[in-house]
């Protein structure tokens, strides 16, 4: 496991939208203990039934959530990007899960510690009410993908992957190999493979070794399943209130 590297100037919260949907008096409060750490592609931060110790709030990064079995071969079950956190245990009371999570894109991500989060959780209602309306819209990521992978094509199934990803990043490439895809989608690489070549040639991406650039979104969403769509509709309900310009606060002192 690649030990996280923390970053000394922090950039602004805008960042990470759940970060800055906080009212001014919580964010100055946990403000002190927030640490900008680089995450690198494929960094694990926590396994499958590890005590958690920190949680994560990402920037430009996507971290992913997967299920391992017992042979040793995993699933993704969600993804966690700007919109959110990373290790809601942390504040659920359970302290550890069943899944591992892991860097699917590298990026930053603001790392705060367990003890200053249930602090704040537990004296605050605003952060209390984001991140169980968060926890809420994970909930239906998770239910959507694993109904997605039951029903669904490969073919669809990385559309939905693509589409839910291109939605965590500011810009329109992933540096993602293949057999991470397979490895993330629970499939074949010969599917995977098969799959971004049929939509390499419908021009809806573009890709080489190690990168895939989304070239037509609207193919994509075309040719993607209903579920990328119910996760969308369900996240943006859920979390309007996190682009929603704030209330102004009343000064401290």
């Amino acid at each position: 496991m690649t030990k996280n590297s923390v970053i000394t100037e922090l950039t602004v919260h805008e960042d990470n939208l759940l970060l800055n949907a906080l009212p001014e008096e919580t964010r100055k409060r946990i403000d002190p203990y927030l640490k900008l750490t680089e995450l690198p592609l494929g960094d694990v931060l926590y396994e499958s039934g590890e005590v958690m110790n920190d949680i994560y709030f990402p920037t430009d990064s996507i971290v992913s959530l997967l299920y391992v079995m017992e042979d040793g071969s995993s699933t993704e079950i969600s993804v966690a990007g700007n919109e959110g956190v990373v290790g809601i245990a942390l504040f659920m009371g359970g302290q550890s899960t069943a899944s591992r999570a892991i860097v699917q894109s590298a990026g930053y991500a603001y790392r705060l510690a367990g003890r200053h989060l249930k602090a704040e959780f537990d004296r605050n209602s605003n952060l209390h009410h984001l991140l169980l309306r968060y926890t809420q819209a994970l909930i239906t990521q998770m239910a959507q993908t694993a109904a997605c992978k039951r029903h669904h094509s490969i073919d669809q199934q990385l559309c939905r992957w693509l589409l839910l990803s291109m939605d965590r990043l500011k810009g329109d490439e992933l540096k993602m190999t293949q057999e991470l895809i397979a490895n993330m989608l629970g499939v074949r690489l010969e599917g995977v493979t098969e799959a971004a070549g049929k939509l390499q040639r419908l021009g809806a991406i573009e890709y080489r070794r190690g990168h895939i650039k989304v070239i037509d979104r609207p193919t994509l969403e075309k040719l993607s399943c209903e579920c990328y769509a119910v996760v969308k509709k369900e996240s943006d309900r859920l979390l309007k209130y996190f682009t929603s310009p704030r209330p102004p606060t009343k000064p401290l002192g």
